[in-house]
């Protein structure tokens, strides 16, 4: 492997601001923190839990969809931008937790869902009461069915989530009508990016959050907002990762170019509110875009500050393939000025201490259910903390998902008459989709529902296995893998590693070694343990060295 590649911070000339090498940690509120005993996270209950975040050592948090929503997406589903879904509380609320978090020195940032509404957002409930035409209809993406009839959908788009793409409206007449688009849910009719009346409506949203204080907003599916002018039919199947090979089109629904006009209008808006080191408001891209140098284009200097690096998540274990995706991401991002954004686990995605335990090259699974083949448990947290102390010895800014600081795992047999999300319901179960993942987390071992309320009530089961990895039975614990996301969050910022120096170091095909901030990270891959050089002064490991001083397999090492 040729490992003399060397990463210079590139900051395109500007003064490197937070969000340039910031640990954000991602809460989900229906699965945090329970306050009101309902069985549902809610805004206070992330309120009371702030101190657990700034002892761990966060720089900010990102707060997934609390708006009013019918929750047919679990809040992603929005109906009203410039509210509170009362089952997470009020807008009073979330001025509390804006202000306790700041108060602890954590900064903000909230879920933006533009690429589509809720069915039930007062704008489509006009674009279904008014007529073919109309300036309701030309909100979203209204079009007469093909066919004598207009029976069959305008083009063979499916939705991410299975099945059709397409919709048909019964018209006011009675009469079956034009079809919507919704590249999701049914419930979630795409917007029409292309008209004025739209771009408007998200800059008055985008004002409304700056003015009550958010440091930003994570942009859900920001590569889906403009579709090709031709809504050409594509074979190929829909994946909400494009991932296209350079020779081949794009997808005519991802990563369309007219994208990035709308992200230099939001950026100059949020400049308006900050753009120094200190106040900057920043936009980050879920943009599931491949090549690195394709995704690079969303974080030009006019656009937006982070983008999700979604092609190191689904990297292989594999020392190759980790210096591979590491090595392209880094030169794609300076080639901009721009940091590169490192994640391992989200609310969309297998929690990587499940999904590390799968056999090497597996496809990532929609989700893990009864009767699957499942993890290796050992192996998947053993694989799991040696990839999160790789991660954050990179370069960049970093992404944590809740409770991966306890090395929660999925929730991997979960019954499937308990899911709730669209996809397990759209793919007829053949998928069973993302809610593995989103169970509520344990804070306290012996407490009712683990301590995620004050009642036994949970949205989804908890299973009973979670009692070992609640927090109360890990802090304090010397090894635990609270203890090691804390100390590690520690480490990396006494050594300034998000905004150091990456200098690969020679190693065998089965290591991984490079310098950064005055330590040298190793991760063994390989079946056997490796030496460390003599004098090592290792300052952080993911798994004891064996009694001959080495690392063993499956393990990251920092020494000096």
């Amino acid at each position: 492997m040729n490992t003399n590649a060397t990463h210079q911070e590139a900051t395109g000339g500007a003064t490197p601001g937070w969000w340039t090498e910031a640990v954000i940690y991602q809460i989900y509120p229906r699965s945090f923190a329970d306050a009101d005993g309902d069985g549902v996270g809610d805004l206070p209950g992330i309120t009371a839990r702030l101190d657990h975040l700034a002892d761990l050592g966060v720089d900010a948090i990102w707060l997934s969809p609390f708006y009013p929503s019918p929750q047919a997406d679990a809040g992603y589903d929005v109906a009203d931008y410039r509210g509170v879904e009362p089952l997470f509380g009020t807008l009073s609320d979330a001025d509390r937790l804006i202000a306790e978090a700041k108060a602890r020195g954590l900064r903000v940032i909230v879920d933006l869902v533009p690429n589509h509404t809720s069915s039930a957002h007062v704008w489509f409930t006009e674009a279904l009461a008014a007529a073919p035409g109309s300036a309701a209809r030309q909100r979203y993406v209204f079009r007469d069915g093909r066919g004598p009839d207009g029976a069959e959908p305008p083009n063979d788009w499916q939705s991410v989530f299975g099945g059709p793409a397409w919709s048909r409206v019964t018209e006011p007449d009675g009469r079956p009508g034009q079809w919507y688009l919704h590249l999701f849910d049914s419930a979630q009719p795409d917007l029409n990016w292309d008209n004025p009346e739209v771009r408007a409506e998200f800059v008055d949203v985008l004002r409304f959050w700056l003015d009550r204080g958010v440091d930003g907003f994570r942009v859900d599916v920001a590569h889906g907002l403009i579709k090709q002018a031709d809504l050409a039919d594509w074979q190929e199947p829909q994946e909400i990762l494009s991932g296209q090979e350079v020779d081949k089109p794009r997808p005519p629904m991802w990563d369309q170019d007219g994208v990035h006009d709308i992200y230099r209008q939001w950026r100059q808006v949020l400049d308006s509110y900050g753009s120094s080191a200190e106040d900057g408001r920043i936009l980050v891209a879920e943009a599931w875009v491949e090549p690195a140098e394709r995704l690079a284009r969303y974080v030009r200097p006019d656009e937006m500050h982070q983008a999700f690096n979604f092609e190191y998540l689904l990297a292989a274990w594999t020392a190759p393939a980790q210096y591979a995706v590491i090595t392209r991401s880094l030169e794609a991002t300076d080639a901009v000025g721009a940091p590169t954004t490192w994640v391992l686990s989200n609310h969309d995605v297998v929690r990587h201490a499940s999904r590390l335990g799968l056999p090497i090259g597996t496809p990532r699974p929609n989700g893990i259910g009864i009767g699957d083949p499942q993890p290796d448990a050992a192996v998947g947290l053993r694989r799991a903390r040696a990839a999160t102390l790789l991660m954050l010895a990179l370069p960049g800014s970093a992404y944590l998902y809740q409770g991966e600081e306890l090395g929660l795992p999925e929730h991997t047999t979960l019954p499937d008459e308990v899911r709730q999300d669209p996809t397990f319901r759209r793919t007829g179960g053949a998928h069973r989709g993302r809610d593995g993942c989103r169970v509520p987390i344990p804070w306290e071992a012996d407490a009712p529902s683990y301590g995620f309320g004050p009642t036994d009530a949970s949205w989804l089961p908890q299973p009973p296995s979670w009692a070992e990895y609640a927090l109360d039975r890990q802090r304090g614990v010397p090894g635990s893998t609270y203890e090691l996301y804390r100390g590690a969050l520690r480490l990396r910022r006494e050594h300034g590693l998000g905004r150091g120096t990456l200098r690969w170091q020679e190693s065998p095909d089965t290591v991984l070694s490079f310098t950064n901030g005055g330590l040298t990270v190793l991760t063994n891959f390989g079946p056997d343990p490796v030496p460390l050089p003599a004098g090592a002064q290792v300052v952080q490991a993911s798994a004891p060295l064996d009694d001959a001083g080495r690392v063993p397999t499956d393990a990251t090492v920092w020494y000096r």
